[in-house]
């Protein structure tokens, strides 16, 4: 899961973070396949009541966890105009994402990082690729898939549905500057849930 940055407000109708909520498909008790996630995050996208649920705040985002596919995690997680997830990867873990409402802007890179081991990489030409994901529009990704998610609207506030296979064991954050990505941190689940 992209870490959000503040945390869901506090209030009585509101789950916690690490408290399942039922949505989408029943859940398997194999692996997900990657279609799989992504027909969870789609038809999940299209829950209005749960979408709805989401307690949108002006400043940070927030987020719910919900039960995937397959003993996938997953997160319903809202986007307030101009936030971001900044550059990260989801380790070993593949999964999908897709806009319940708003637009979302994912940039991401055509390479693949070596796992661990290194603090500085320089990037060659043509490796980034950018895409605008509007309401009912999504993606899956694969292995140490590297990116950030923006809502770049000034306005309106985005939602988004994610699940990753296996759950999350770390995410490594970087910073980019023009063509050198330099990894910042890692964080564990602890750090988000």
């Amino acid at each position: 899961m992209s870490s959000p940055r503040s945390a869901v407000p506090t209030a009585a109708a509101v789950p916690s973070p690490s408290a399942p909520v039922t949505g989408g498909p029943a859940t398997s008790s194999t692996a997900p396949t990657v279609a799989e996630l992504m027909d969870f995050v789609r038809s999940t996208a299209r829950d209005e009541a749960l979408i709805a649920s989401l307690p949108l705040d002006p400043e940070g985002r927030t987020w719910i966890r919900l039960d995937g596919p397959g003993g996938s995690e997953a997160w319903l997680i809202g986007w307030p105009p101009g936030t971001g997830t900044g550059w990260h990867d989801h380790a070993d873990s593949f999964g999908a994402f897709t806009t319940a409402a708003g637009a979302l802007k994912e940039h991401s890179l055509a390479v693949r990082l070596p796992t661990d081991g290194w603090k500085t990489l320089e990037l060659t030409d043509g490796v980034d690729r950018s895409r605008e994901l509007a309401s009912g529009q999504g993606r899956a990704f694969g292995r140490n898939h590297v990116h950030e998610v923006l809502n770049e609207s000034e306005v309106a506030h985005a939602v988004s549905v994610h699940a990753y296979y296996p759950p999350l064991p770390r995410i490594r954050r970087f910073s980019r500057t023009g063509a050198v990505l330099r990894l910042e941190q890692t964080e564990r689940p602890e750090d988000w849930q």
